[in-house]
């Protein structure tokens, strides 16, 4: 599985996640089952690290949305933006250019083209204050 793949599959676990009770380790059990995941570092990493640390994940979003409060921001754009502030904050091996660059390029995918420019946005001021 390429890292773009992985990534990609962590944001669908942290998306779903975002609207079931489960533990993070539940959610995860289901998704081998039912999607037959095989999750690699990279996979369990991000995704119970955006979980470990949502609070500070969070307050960095509503420090960078302007305007934005993390409630009225759409589901899709929250957890790529989840995805993509815990790789920029606690994944130095991950260039922050190119954790931006899958950000959008996962919110094209999943999201609108004005979710695109937020997400990049926003991403764009988290790096000027990295």
């Amino acid at each position: 599985m390429t890292r773009r793949e992985a990534r990609e599959e962590a944001f669908i676990l942290i998306f779903e996640k975002q609207f079931n009770e489960a533990s993070a380790e539940e959610i995860l059990e289901l998704a081998q089952e039912v999607r037959d995941l095989k999750p690699n570092d990279y996979i369990k990493s991000v995704f119970f690290g955006v979980y470990d640390n949502l609070l500070t994940l969070d307050n960095i979003i509503s420090e960078n949305a302007i305007g934005w409060k993390i409630g009225r921001i759409a589901k899709v754009a929250l957890c790529i933006l989840r995805l993509a502030i815990y790789e920029i904050k606690y994944m130095d091996d991950i260039p922050v250019s190119v954790s931006i660059n899958e950000a959008v390029e996962l919110a094209k995918k999943y999201a609108t083209k004005e979710d695109a420019s937020f997400i990049n946005g926003i991403l764009s001021s988290v790096e000027k204050k990295a």
